[in-house]
This record gives structure tokens, C-alpha cells and sequence, in this order.
């Protein structure tokens, strides 16, 4: 048993269908797919910044990188020029330190020299003195007669002598 619509039914419910569709499209069919527009432009436009915003994330990561990498290079070479600027100032300073090193063992050595021809002069004129009063108490002791006087005198004129042939 199969229920079959009448006709009047189906007559009332195409007029009521097409009076609903006709209302639908006069006042709401717009109105929604003005929304349905509006969303999807909304959508397109969230999507389209998102990229832009993607794109300028990978460049700024760009930027950053290349900063960084020139920061490093820069880094590297205010260490390598300090590096040599401390070795430069520590050859200096060896070097002042080994020619004020020289200096003050010349000056040393000229004292030491000094000092050394000094103490020898002094020794000198001791022994020098020394001998002259030791010369002087043998002579006195040898010569308080006048017969070792003389004597004396004879040989030193025969040294004398006997020195210029």
C-alpha cells in the first residue's frame, strides 16, 4: 500500500514552496551569501597575512642569521687584532726588559771593574808602603854602621855599572 499525495496537496505544496523559495531569495538568500562572501573573503585575506607574516619571519630569521654571522666575523677579528696586540705589547716589554736587563749588568759589570782596579790600586799602594817600610827597617838595621853604608854604596854603583854595559 503505497500513499499517494492528492493533487491538491501537491498543487499547495509547490505554491508553498515556491513562495518560500521566492521570499528566501528576495530577503534572505542575499543577506547569506553576502556573509558566506564576507567569510570567505575574511578567510583569504587571514590566509594571505599569514603568508605575508611567514615570509617576513624567514626574513627576519635571514637578517638575524647574517647578523649573527657578522657579529662572529667581527667577534673573530677584534680578538685576533687584540690577540696581537698582546703579543706585540709582550714583545715590547721582553724586549725593554732584556735591553734595561743589558744596561743594568753593563753598569753592574763597570762597578764590579770599578771596584775590582780600585781594591787593586789600594792593594798596590799597601804593598808598595808596606815594602818601602819594610825596605827601610832592613836598611836601618843593615846600615847602622858606617862600614855597611859604605858598602852599599859600592855595590850599588857597581850594579849601576855594570847595568849600562
Amino acid at each position: 500500500m503505497i500513499i499517494e499525495p492528492g493533487i491538491g496537496l501537491l498543487f499547495w505544496m509547490g505554491i508553498t514552496f515556491l513562495i518560500l523559495l521566492f521570499l528566501l531569495t528576495k530577503f534572505a538568500w542575499k543577506p547569506i551569501l553576502n556573509m558566506v562572501n564576507d567569510r570567505e573573503t575574511s578567510i583569504v585575506d587571514a590566509l594571505n597575512q599569514a603568508k605575508l607574516a611567514k615570509k617576513e619571519m624567514e626574513q627576519l630569521k635571514s637578517d638575524n642569521e647574517k647578523i649573527i654571522r657578522e657579529a662572529k666575523i667581527e667577534r673573530d677579528a677584534i680578538l685576533k687584532e687584540a690577540r696581537e696586540i698582546k703579543d706585540r705589547i709582550v714583545g715590547e716589554a721582553k724586549d725593554v726588559a732584556k735591553v734595561e736587563g743589558d744596561k743594568m749588568i753593563d753598569q753592574a759589570r763597570q762597578s764590579i771593574e770599578a771596584e775590582k782596579n780600585s781594591a787593586m790600586n789600594e792593594i798596590k799602594t799597601q804593598i808598595g808602603t808596606l815594602s818601602v817600610s819594610i825596605a827601610e827597617s832592613i836598611l836601618k838595621q843593615k846600615l847602622d854602621s858606617s862600614e855597611a853604608q859604605g858598602t852599599l854604596v859600592e855595590q850599588y854603583l857597581n850594579n849601576e855599572t855594570l847595568n849600562k854595559n
